[in-house]
């Protein structure tokens, strides 16, 4: 199928087979899809948890409302962005980049100083509301990458982020969980979403052209 059909193809799956298990060169394109998302200035401030073991899964879906997804589907990505901006973050990031591509640039570090003289004073809660937003860009990018490779999903936000942080020790790295992904496949019989058309707003509601 194209990509756009796939996209026609997926759906916010709201009941999966607990004894299909996504196979695994599948999962892990799905996150190498969200590893290559871009992020803003390269900084890819925020990690994602695979979460396989049943017990944390069922501990995790106590607190987001019981979506059986959360259990039934055979993964579950945490998107989980960095609780602040700081010069250590950062300075690895960069010497990071410059590792990888051999050579120090001029500007590059120019940049470097400019982020360092800005970033971290913004403040914490600033700077997560920044890291959770590129965290989303990872998350539609492994939206995308599992209908092309027809698993189903459905993106998350309900939960309690603070007991999922609790649950998976993320306060001791820094981190805080922003979105989840189950992945899986649909079970039909079971929901009640699934031969419902998909409602989005037609183009010239959506897009308005600047000539």
């Amino acid at each position: 199928m194209p990509l756009l059909e796939k996209l026609q193809w997926r759906y916010a799956t709201k009941k999966m087979d607990p004894s299909r298990p996504v196979p695994a060169d599948k999962v892990e394109r799905i996150i190498e899809a969200a590893r290559l998302a871009p992020t803003s200035s390269g900084l890819q401030p925020y990690e994602i948890l695979l979460v396989t073991n049943p017990a944390i899964r069922k501990r995790i879906a106590e607190v987001a409302w019981n979506q059986q997804q959360v259990v039934d589907g055979s993964h579950l990505l945490v998107f989980a962005a960095w609780d602040d901006y700081t010069p250590e973050r950062i300075n690895q990031m960069f010497d990071y980049t410059n590792d990888v591509r051999g050579f120090r640039n001029e500007g590059w570090e120019a940049y470097r100083q400019q982020l360092l003289a800005t970033y971290p004073q913004r403040g914490a809660d600033v700077n997560f509301s920044h890291t959770a937003r590129q965290a989303f860009l990872g998350l539609g990018a492994a939206l995308i990458a599992a209908a092309f490779e027809e698993v189903d999903s459905v993106p998350m936000e309900g939960f309690d982020p603070a007991a999922v942080d609790d649950i998976l020790g993320l306060h001791a790295r820094g981190l805080k969980s922003v979105a989840m992904l189950p992945l899986g496949y649909r079970a039909e019989e079971g929901d009640w979403l699934v031969n419902l058309p998909k409602v989005r707003r037609p183009r010239e509601q959506f897009v308005t052209e600047v000539a």
